[in-house]
């Protein structure tokens, strides 16, 4: 299947600092993949640039058969899903779970004089019934718990039916029951044959999901290994992306992670 993210010799440097270094990474239309590595290597960048977000200081970067650069990137965006923390804190607090969604279909994040047509509020609705938030639409989404909060953010990611799914960190500060209900639903989905490309960013290898089938690992910036999850997700890679001795396990689809 055709590509739907390609970065070729991407570095990213702020402030003299260099954040990505000469990556190279394919992400093709059926592919669903895991990024994992140490606080600061590069992850939240890589997505921002997957987003045109941002721009690389060097290399090339592809995304969904446009160039980053040489794009309308307001013509672009609208086409990738994301959903992040700091996407989550543009959200008005009071505004109902229903619009927090429906908003998506106008790339807005609060309701305001923008008309939506019937069949707008349907897919809206449906996708809250994917996720299990029917019953929380007319809810303020300030009023939801972390949990809820985190699937309102994927159902309005999904709701424009994007080409490119990107996750930052999505079971982030959930408890046991949130983050199983939460990665039992992103199982679903990423097996869905109706799925776009998915790219999740996580700290913790307990939260990759079923259906999962890439990983990249980071450190410092620089791509440590990718490839099937098999190959990637092993105690010796782990050990040596994270700098401590580490015994990784696959058991049913999930992985686990602790010190030798």
């Amino acid at each position: 299947m055709a590509s739907v993210l390609e970065l070729s010799d991407v570095s990213v440097v702020r402030d003299g600092n260099p954040i990505l270094k000469s990556v190279d990474w394919t992400v093709d239309g059926d592919e669903r993949w895991v990024v994992l590595g140490p606080n600061g290597a590069g992850k939240t960048t890589m997505l921002q640039i997957a987003s045109a977000m941002v721009h690389p200081t060097s290399g090339k970067a592809q995304i969904l058969d446009d160039r980053l650069g040489k794009v309308d990137v307001f013509e672009l965006r609208p086409r990738i899903g994301f959903a992040s923390s700091a996407m989550a804190k543009k959200i008005p607090q009071n505004e109902t779970v229903l619009n927090v969604v429906l908003t998506a279909a106008y790339s807005v994040t609060g309701r305001w004089n923008e008309e939506y047509e019937e069949i707008d509020t349907r897919r809206a609705q449906r996708v809250l019934g994917e996720w299990k938030l029917d019953a929380l639409e007319n809810r303020r989404f300030g009023d939801l718990s972390d949990g809820e909060q985190k699937r309102v953010q994927i159902a309005r990611s999904v709701m424009t039916d994007p080409e490119l799914l990107l996750l930052d960190e999505p079971a982030a500060s959930l408890d046991v029951g949130a983050r199983e209900r939460l990665l039992q639903l992103l199982g679903g989905f990423a097996l869905a044959p109706h799925a776009p490309a998915i790219v999740m960013v996580t700290h913790h290898v307990e939260e990759i999901p079923p259906g999962f089938g890439h990983a990249l690992l980071l450190k410092g910036g620089s791509v440590q290994a990718a490839g099937p999850i098999a190959d990637v997700i092993t105690s010796q890679n782990l050990s040596e992306t994270f700098d401590i001795d580490l015994v990784v396990e696959h058991k049913d689809e999930r992985f686990t992670a602790r010190a030798a």
